[in-house]
Parts: structure tokens; sequence; C-alpha cells
């Protein structure tokens, strides 16, 4: 247990000594259009996602944001005010923001730090605090910046990213602020002191196991930089996706397993990954939704003590992640790489929790009192994650 105190107090003591924003006190939860439907989007379409996250029970799970990704912009007009595609959105962004305000969500819209955007659409560089105000206007309360067909050098990125949070800031609207640059110039140790509440640590996310590991593996280690208004992105969730030919079926992403996409949620979870699903959340399966929407896993990456968990354990393709969690309660997870059942002891002693617990899976509800340890089978590519309470 001393292990597991010092482990959270170096943290909290880490946090409390790097300027912080409140616009995103735990991990943002959204949905978001671009893994699969790319650019085609219009506002018909988002209507009917708002109005299914409302009614599929997304928004009620904790899924606050709609955010619009590439796609969406229209030019400038005689002003240079930035302004949507007329045949995609015909009725405006304000009136667009209105509809998902008036279903309880919020909206988020996307923009890059250069003249054109990732898919050669009008970007914000030299216009930051006219379209900040533009986007403040329409109703605008999330922001994803990119950074696609900017210079690569690390001084640039800082000044421009810090330009744009300076523009939301004087816009008069509250809009949290995620920085896309995909983790190229280490942004967890400058994107807070930018004025960004999340930050992206890898590339794009593909719909498949290898990708799904290999991004896991870059964002684990970087479990110091996460904490309140200031969390790790290691992009979208890809669950629910099943081999769907827009921008995550590219280069390889063919679908995964439901036991893959649990995984999915499960890592992200314990590392308080920002939950950003990318689904078409219209016509979900009975297995997607369980997985986007146990109250059990969400509440782990919502904890308001803001901890990342730390991986403490990896060792013949056994990985076991831990993350405190508030009122003295434990968050573990056991992930399985390997491609056969494998079966797993873990003495809770070993990772320095001593005495008694009451253990529960968190995934199955399965409870157990008084107990020492967690022993059992773990299927290929399955994470086991359990919620422990001292007795």
């Amino acid at each position: 247990m001393k292990k597991l105190w010092l482990y959270s107090l170096l943290s909290i003591c880490l946090l409390q000594g790097r300027a912080q924003t409140h616009l995103a006190p735990t991990p943002p939860m959204a949905w978001m259009t671009w893994n699969y439907f790319g650019e085609n989007i219009n506002e018909q379409l988002i209507r009917e996602i708002a109005d299914a996250m409302h009614s599929s029970g997304m928004l009620q799970a904790g899924y606050q944001y709609l955010v619009i990704d590439d796609g969406w912009q229209g030019g400038r007009d005689n002003r240079n005010n930035i302004i949507p595609d007329s045949k995609k959105f015909p009725s405006g962004m304000k009136a667009l923001a209105d509809y998902v305000h008036s279903k309880g969500l919020k909206l988020g819209i996307y923009s890059d730090a250069a003249p054109l955007t990732c898919a050669g659409y009008t970007a914000s560089l030299h216009f930051e605090e006219q379209d900040a105000k533009t986007f403040a206007s329409w109703g605008i309360d999330y922001l994803k910046y990119d950074y696609c067909n900017a210079p690569k050098d690390s001084f640039t990125a800082k000044q421009r990213y810090k330009t744009m949070a300076d523009a939301l800031r004087k816009s008069g609207r509250d809009m949290v602020f995620a920085v896309c640059e995909w983790g190229e110039r280490q942004p967890w140790h400058w994107a807070a002191a930018a004025g960004g509440q999340l930050w992206r640590t890898t590339f794009d996310i593909r719909d498949s196991w290898s990708s799904m590991m290999g991004i896991y593996e870059i964002n684990v280690q970087l479990h110091a930089y996460a904490g309140s208004g200031r969390w790790n992105d290691p992009d979208m969730l890809i669950v629910g996706l099943g081999g769907n030919k827009g921008p995550s079926g590219d280069l390889g992403g063919t679908g995964c397993t439901i036991t893959e996409y649990q995984t999915n949620m499960s890592l992200w979870s314990m590392m308080a990954a920002p939950l950003i699903a990318t689904n078409d959340v219209r016509q979900m399966t009975q297995e997607v939704k369980r997985i986007l929407m146990h109250a059990g896993i969400i509440a782990i990456n919502q904890d308001s003590l803001g901890l990342q968990a730390k991986r403490i354990a990896s060792k013949d393709s056994i990985d076991v992640l831990l993350k405190p969690l508030v009122n003295g309660d434990v968050a573990i997870a056991i992930l399985n790489k390997s491609a056969t059942t494998q079966p797993y002891a873990l003495p809770f002693a070993s990772i320095g929790l001593e005495g008694r617990y009451t253990v529960q899976d968190v995934w199955t509800g399965t409870t157990t009192k008084r107990s020492q340890q967690w022993k059992g089978s773990i299927e290929s590519h399955a994470t086991v994650v359990l919620r422990l309470k001292k007795e």
C-alpha cells in the first residue's frame, strides 16, 4: 500500500505544480464524425446523430460532446468570416448548434493551425481571433485543432496553439481546446501551458488490434502528465467500427473482435483518456452499446482523482495497470496481449496492496469479499478490469 500511496502523492504534487484549467475536469466524452464518415457529413446527419446520442443512452452515460471533424468548411465570406459549406449545412452552424444543444449535448468543431486543413479545406492560420469569435457566435463548445500543412518545428507549433487558445479565451465563450499535432513534438510537456485541455499523443488510430496496441504502448508511458484539465489523448475509440471503409479502415484497419473492442474501452478508461466514439450510433448492436455505455468502466475513466493508470508489470505478454481512485479504491487492469488464453494469478501484496479487499470484476459484475488475490484465465486479447475496496 505504501507504493500506491507514494504514486498518488507524487502524481498529485506534480499536477498541483502546473497551470491548470477546469474546462475538462475529467476526460472529455464525445462522439466525432471522422473515423466513420470522413468528409461525408451534412446537417441532417449531425441532427440524426444528436437524436441517436440522446435516445440510445449515450448522453446519459456521459458522452457530452458531438464533434464535427474536417470537411464542414465552405471558405470565407467577403469579410473573411469562415463559413460552412452551404450545400452540406444549408441552415448554418448556429441553427445546428441550437438543435444539438436542445438535445442536451454540446457541439464541437474542427480547424487547423495552417492555411488549409488535412483534407484541404479552409483553416485558421492568421484568422484565429476572427474564427474564435465566429465559433463563439455559433455556440461552439469544443475545438479540435489539427496541424496538417504546418512547419515541423516545435517552436512554431507552440506559438500557433497558444495563439488560438488565447483567441478562444477572448471569444467570450468557454470552449474545450483539443491539441492535435499527433505527439510528434511531445505536447505533454507544453500543450497545457499553451492552453490545451487535451493533446494527441500518437498518430491516427486504425480499426485493428495492431494499431490499438501500438498506440497503447506510447500512451501508457505518459501517466505522469495527465490530470484534471490536462489529458493524454491516444485518439478515438474504435469500438463498433467493424471494419468500416472510412478513414479508420485505411492502412490495414480491417476491424476487431468484440473482445478487442472491449479491451480498447478498458485500456482507454484506465489511462484516463478522452472517450471519443466514432461509430454510427444510429445503428449500434447491443454488444457495442454494452461496451460504450458500461457504467462501471466509465466511472473508472471519469474518476475525480484524475490519475492515469501506471503500468506496474509487463511480462510474458501480460501487462498489469494500476489506477488509484477516489475514496481509496483502486482499479487494476490485466491485459493479455498474446494470441492464446493465459492463466494468471495476481497476489495483491505483490503490487503493494496489503490486506484484504472486496474485488469487483467490472465487466461481469462478479464480486468477491475478503480477497488477497485475483486468479483466473484471460482470453486472448482480453482485459480483466478489477475495482478493489479495502476491507
